[in-house]
């Protein structure tokens, strides 16, 4: 099959198992289809799919990878250094990063975000995974029986990624002023993520900015909590390496700011 052939075989089968929207349009160009085909995946219930289905969609979203490109972490300039760990500030696609694993900024659902369309990581990370990313989070969450509580985390593999695993944490949702528990609970979401990532044997760890996107946590402060909790948790566990991956120029500047102002805080003074 080409990507447009397999395009077509997903489109097709995702809009005969929902009845509600079999009576839209497949749009004759590849961009108006890559549109209908995520905002169908976005809606799109956990359930089981046939193996048909999946071989079609993985085939489909390793060539869309392959297609984007993949970035290697070693590849990367580290922007600070402590014995073999290494932290790195990076714009990009975190969907793209080769590395053990990716953590994903999660709802309390856990299940990812219905939005057709939306532009959160948690969009971003199931759609391009695939469905068997949803179905893994909600057998999760059935066990678990109730909804994520925030600061914790949740490992899942990674399915179409080019990571091995996917960490779910949910952050905190600020209303007003950041108070003292928002602070404490963001920076439980990076060091839960980083705990339970080497339980896992994992080693490089890549996380988006916790939060502040529909969360509002205002974007310095979160830098400074994402980083002090980084750091200190590198200089227990020098074996890892951790990757903040920024969205935009402007979240990369606001970490590279803070993450000057840390180092001048914390490196020795000289006589």
């Amino acid at each position: 099959m080409t990507q447009t052939e397999r395009r077509r075989f997903l489109l097709s089968s995702l809009l005969a198992e929902a009845p509600e929207y079999r009576q839209l349009a497949v749009p004759d160009d590849a961009a108006g289809q890559k549109q209908l085909l995520r905002a169908l995946l976005n809606v799109r219930p956990p359930r089981d799919a046939s193996p048909e289905f999946l071989q079609v969609q993985d085939e489909y979203l390793r060539a869309e990878l392959a297609q984007k490109g993949v970035t290697v972490l070693e590849s990367l300039t580290p922007a600070a250094r402590c014995g073999e760990a290494a932290l790195y500030l990076w714009q990009g696609d975190i969907t793209t990063l080769q590395c053990d694993a990716i953590v994903n900024a999660a709802n309390s659902g856990m299940t990812g975000c219905y939005v057709p369309g939306h532009r959160c990581i948690d969009n971003c990370i199931h759609t391009f995974a695939g469905v068997q990313l949803r179905s893994a989070c909600a057998r999760l969450m059935a066990k678990q029986g109730h909804e994520e509580p925030t600061g914790q985390a949740k490992l899942t593999p990674a399915f179409n990624l080019p990571c091995r695993y996917v960490l779910h944490t949910v952050g905190p949702i600020v209303t007003g002023r950041v108070t003292a528990r928002d602070r404490a609970l963001l920076a439980s979401c990076y060091r839960s993520c980083l705990t339970l990532a080497l339980e896992n044997g994992c080693r490089t760890v890549a996380f988006p900015s916790i939060s502040t996107g529909v969360y509002h946590y205002p974007l310095m402060q979160a830098a400074h909590v994402a980083l002090k909790a980084i750091t200190d948790f590198l200089r227990l566990h020098p074996q890892l390496s951790v990757t903040m991956v920024c969205h935009s120029p402007q979240a990369l500047h606001a970490y590279q700011v803070v993450w000057n102002m840390l180092y001048q805080e914390t490196k020795p003074h000289e006589d």
